[in-house]
């Protein structure tokens, strides 16, 4: 049996959210809603291969997206075209030649259930095309053009259409070779078929399965999120990982001082082959920690000159990466600062900001506090600066 593989259409704009940015990299519960659409098709056993279609400005950091969040389905990323149609095509010309399906789906739905898909998959097998729809619920009106009613629709045989939408690959090209001929513009793959009179099977979807369209969508994506997380069993003890780390650096002249990516005024800064940065490279050595991946010194050595003068916040930025391979991310973090002066509490907003961004998070998930050391040891005495650090990373 060839493969099947999923054709993930990502080129929707942000415009109806308000954004100046495609939507599909929007957050939903602190993760681009793209990589919630790709990680569902990821998981389920019966995809083989996913090729995301995006805007071509989008490429690199889709690419870096699915590096990230480690989605290794993800084989080909690909530009789409001026709408969605060409764009699925696009992805269709570049599946195997022994695709045995291919499932076409909106990256605007991240919702979608495994179980659906793999409902559609199973229908699509035992009737050559499947798509996921739900019954229409509410009374339809048929208007005329000044918006006067002019009947009510049976609905008993109405459905509203989502995708996943499956099909033996063959059917779907000459589809869109019937379309061409046509100069047929349709908005999902069953109208498609529909042209060279192919039968397409219906499959229940889900109500849960919304398109995000409006900024009222993502506040009920949000809203459904949240509900099935507190329906779900208490957290299992592997999916948190917990790690922390320590660092010190000596004060010196000439050199600026950094800490959180910010640099604070001061008559020295810390001595180190990079920037120093004490604050960060102890979240850095938390979050190995609790990866099992040892300390920031094994990962970037003193001894290369990659690494020279480097912003910090660069290595915090792969070690998130590190995290997110092995299917996880911070939930938060705890750090302090053991330095006599300077003063250094006017810059926690600050430093919150550049590690909540480098982490991928709220800045709600860093905490960040300062202590001294009542003029006691190297700290005490202005020698230098020490920060530790605390971190809890979730299976995501």
């Amino acid at each position: 049996m060839g493969p099947t593989v999923a054709i993930i259409a990502a080129g929707g704009s942000g415009s109806r959210l308000g954004l100046d940015y495609p939507k599909q990299f929007c957050l939903l519960n602190g993760i681009p809603l793209l990589v919630h659409t790709l990680r569902v098709f990821q998981e389920s056993a019966l995809i083989t291969e996913i090729i995301a279609v995006t805007p071509r400005a989008c490429l690199e950091i889709t690419e870096k997206l699915v590096l990230d969040y480690g989605l290794n389905k993800v084989g080909k990323i690909i530009p789409g075209g001026t709408e969605r149609q060409d764009s699925v095509k696009k992805g269709l010309d570049r599946i195997p030649e022994d695709s045995r399906l291919v499932v076409v789906h909106d990256a605007a739905r991240p919702l979608v259930k495994r179980e659906t898909i793999e409902a559609c998959i199973s229908s699509a097998l035992e009737n050559r095309a499947a798509i996921a729809a739900l019954t229409v619920k509410d009374t339809i009106k048929e208007t005329d053009k000044d918006r006067f009613i002019e009947r009510t629709v049976d609905r008993s045989h109405l459905w509203q259409a989502q995708t996943p939408q499956v099909m033996e690959p063959e059917l779907l090209r000459r589809a869109f070779r019937e379309a061409e001929k046509k100069s047929f513009r349709a908005t999902d793959e069953a109208s498609l078929l529909e042209l060279t009179g192919v039968k397409v099977k219906l499959v229940e979807g889900s109500a849960c399965n919304i398109k995000i369209t409006e900024p009222e969508d993502l506040v009920l994506a949000e809203s459904i999120l949240m509900r099935h997380k507190n329906r779900q069993p208490a957290q299992n003890a592997a999916d948190l990982r917990i790690g922390q780390g320590y660092d010190a650096h000596r004060l010196v002249e000439g050199r600026d001082l950094v800490l959180g990516g910010v640099t604070v005024p001061h008559d020295r800064g810390l001595l180190g082959h990079s920037d120093a940065d004490v604050l960060t490279h102890a979240l850095c050595d938390a979050i190995l920690g609790a990866l099992g991946l040892g300390d920031l010194g094994r990962h970037f050595p003193d001894s290369d000159p990659a690494y020279r003068d480097i912003s910090s916040l660069k290595l915090l930025e792969k070690a998130i990466e590190m995290a997110a391979k092995q299917g996880y991310g911070l939930s938060n973090c705890d750090l302090t600062v053991i330095s006599q002066e300077p003063k250094l509490s006017p810059w926690f907003n600050d430093m919150r900001e550049n590690l909540a961004t480098a982490c991928r998070v709220n800045p709600e998930a860093v905490n960040i506090k300062a202590t001294t050391t009542e003029s006691m040891g190297f700290t005490g005495r202005g020698e230098g600066i020490s920060a530790h650090a605390a971190v809890l990373l979730q299976a995501r």
